[in-house]
């Protein structure tokens, strides 16, 4: 490793920044609407200032997988830091992932939209409306959970010798339940989960690809995700 000119580091900022609006994109299908595309770039340059000054080249790992890891974690850290969940939002998941677990005790299956509006007792328009609401609520980060090279996070963990044995047991188990319940949702949303956790789309490639609107993308992920969240409560 050898300490970067400055004329070195515009460059790498300059090459780099479309892979901070990428990455702050991609992350917006998991947030409120209160939340600013704009304010996640400015951190996310943050990290990329970060990387380009912390990378060490004699580590193996290529220039872009570090960014990507410094970029989402400036990201979730200024997330986490703020308080932008609206309590309105989690009880509003809340009350969905309630209808959709009682709907499902009684058909045996994934309910639909309908269904769960009905449930609820209030209009299909509520219903979605409910979901956008809910945008934020989530689960877990999935690609926070693997690496570029293709490592599972549990993987990595139970390779650590000094971990509790009963932690990596209940991780797996987690896991396995987790896999299910994704296999266990209706196509179309399993198609979209696809396309943003494992393709990277954004909102608007997904609704391209659908043929629904960014918002409409937006509602079925949030439908997933409270699908998921019910069937693992145990576990949250």
């Amino acid at each position: 490793m050898y300490a970067k000119t400055g004329l070195e580091k515009n460059q790498y900022v300059v090459q780099y920044a479309p892979l901070v609006k990428r990455i702050a994109y991609h992350l917006m299908a998991r947030l409120p609407a209160s939340v600013q595309v704009d304010d996640l770039i400015q951190v996310g340059m943050i990290g990329l200032l970060d990387a380009v000054s912390n990378y060490d080249d004699t580590q193996g790992a290529q220039f872009e997988t570090y960014a990507v890891q410094r970029i989402r974690g400036a990201m979730l850290d200024e997330l986490r830091q703020c308080d932008w969940l609206p309590r309105s939002a989690r009880k509003t998941l809340r009350q969905i992932e309630t209808a959709m677990n009682a709907m499902e005790q009684r058909v045996c299956r994934a309910p639909t939209e309908r269904e769960v509006a009905d449930e609820l007792q209030v209009s299909l328009d509520d219903y979605q409306q409910m979901l956008l609401d809910a945008r934020g609520c989530q689960l877990l980060h999935y690609e926070d959970l693997q690496s570029s090279e293709g490592e599972d996070f549990f993987e990595r963990h139970c390779a650590d010798d000094s971990a509790e044995p009963l932690a990596k047991l209940q991780d797996g188990r987690f896991r396995e339940k987790l896999i299910e319940a994704i296999s266990l949702l209706p196509e179309r949303e399993k198609l979209m989960m696809a396309m943003y956790y494992e393709e990277e789309l954004n909102l608007r490639e997904i609704g391209e690809v659908l043929g629904v609107s960014e918002s409409r993308v937006c509602q079925l992920h949030s439908q997933a995700m409270a699908r998921l969240r019910s069937k693992l409560k145990e576990w949250l």
